[in-house]
């Protein structure tokens, strides 16, 4: 079959249910954690299980200590009703994955706030969002393997994740979102067992926790995936169902033996050779694609602009297109400070979804002014950046701002002027570096009220 075509899911029979995990895709079925469908019925279960502990942490709220508790004798139900959902789902669980040969990926998240189930007599029972995993306990001659006892969700959150280069296809649906892929939490063994004997490190972050595992339950594989942000629901699940169709026609996971290489045939060394020649190539390639990333992120940044929104977003590019005009460039807690031989400014920038730009940002910009003027003595121009549609393509924006923005802009000599102009002067200072742009620069200090063309300036 070739490659580019996709297979006809329910041709082949592969059932497919999706668990509080949007992905969009007609052969995937839906259902909750606390639904009544089962998993064990289905080929593979996508499941997130960011909401579970939803179920508690609205209801009951935390003792003195910190920790959530119920006692099942007084809680109409609700102690016992968790209890027992654990222990279904565990067991579907335990099916889909050991009698079914099927495939469970989960969401990798932190574990949560627990719930502690017991009236005091007995040792309580606590439940959190993975207290539905199902059991495995793996051993060779000198080490065990057991998940989840042994193991540790530890919170961390992140984003430097580093593919392992394992060859699973579940690597493979990572790959295709590189760039989108944001960590939660890290995997740990208490007892520092050497993971990779038992089961396939996907990716690791920068200091080596692994923060995607595919773990083997008999001809079953549970496999543990960081969160894919800025991706639409049906393109991931595109990428999973092109995962899990490779993942069955694979063979099962198992650790090559400390004696293996004694069996060696012939030109075993020689393609060893040259796959450590190619890996070294390829460390050079990344690093030489990595630095080329960054060099290419920092010099598109101004071109969040035009579709961003968010402090920390927006500013750095805002900031970035000013210096490219020749302005000295400040960061405060309220917008950005400008020096430059021909005057001092500041500004104020906001982004938004809706038509235009209101009251609350000129009045923040305002404010700001008079404080500079009250505090130090010093009077400094105010800028308004606007950016409202930002949605749309700028060629199809309306007014961006209101009348009574213009009208107090006017009255008190700001400039008033779009992320769009901002970006064009910064575009024509960054086509000719080697010149002063003092003219840009005069263009924003002498300007009261909008900003007209900037095209010719």
């Amino acid at each position: 079959m070739d490659r580019g075509q996709r297979y006809d899911h329910r041709a082949m029979g592969y059932r497919f249910l999706s668990v509080d995990w949007r992905l969009d895709d007609p052969s995937i079925a839906r259902e909750a954690f606390f639904g009544l469908t089962s998993f064990s019925g289905f080929d593979a279960v996508f499941l997130d299980p960011l909401s579970i502990s939803h179920r508690w942490r609205y209801d009951i709220a935390p003792s003195g200590d910190g920790i959530r508790r119920t006692d099942p004798g007084r809680d109409r139900g609700l102690g016992r009703t968790l209890s027992a959902w654990m222990v279904r789902r565990r067991s579907e669980a335990e099916d889909l994955l050991s009698k079914r040969g099927g495939v469970l990926i989960c969401r990798f998240r932190p574990r949560g706030e627990s719930l502690e189930i017991g009236s005091g007599a007995e040792p309580p029972e606590r439940v959190d969002r993975y207290a539905w995993l199902p059991a495995v306990n793996l051993v060779d001659r000198q080490h065990q393997f057991s998940f989840p006892a042994n193991g540790r969700f530890v919170a961390r959150h992140g984003s430097d994740v580093v593919l392992a280069d394992s060859g699973s296809p579940f690597e493979g649906y990572l790959l295709q979102f590189d760039g989108h892929l944001t960590y939660e939490a890290v995997y740990q063994d208490l007892l520092s067992t050497p993971i990779g004997r038992f089961a396939t490190v996907l990716a690791r972050n920068r200091v080596g926790d692994i923060v995607a595992l595919e773990i083997p339950f008999d001809e079953g594989r549970l496999v543990l995936v960081p969160a894919v942000e800025g991706v639409s629901p049906a393109q991931e699940a595109r990428a999973l169902l092109d995962a899990v169709e490779r993942a069955v026609v694979r063979p099962a996971f198992a650790a090559k033996p400390d004696w293996l290489p004694g069996y060696a045939i012939a030109d075993e060394e020689a393609l060893v050779d040259e796959l450590a020649g190619l890996r070294e190539r390829h460390a050079t390639l990344s690093a030489k694609i990595e630095e080329v990333s960054r060099k290419l992120q920092d010099a598109t940044l101004i071109k969040r602009l035009l579709y961003a929104r968010g402090r920390f977003s927006v500013l750095p590019a805002a900031a970035e297109a000013f210096a490219s005009l020749g302005f000295e460039v400040e960061e405060t807690t309220e917008g950005l400070k400008l020096q430059s031989r021909e005057g001092d400014a500041l500004v104020a920038i906001h982004s938004t979804e809706k038509r235009a730009v209101g009251l609350p940002p000129y009045r923040q910009l305002l404010g700001a002014v008079d404080r500079s003027v009250t505090e130090s003595a010093e009077a400094r121009k105010g800028i308004l950046v606007v950016n409202g549609s930002r949605e749309l393509d700028p060629k199809h924006r309306p007014t961006q701002f209101t009348p009574e923005v213009l009208r107090g802009c006017q009255a008190h000599g700001f400039c008033l002027m779009t992320a769009t102009q901002l970006f064009k002067l910064a575009q024509q200072a960054m086509a000719s570096k080697k010149a002063d742009h003092a003219k840009l620069r005069r263009l924003l200090l002498e300007c009261d009220g909008e900003l007209r063309r900037v095209d010719a300036a």
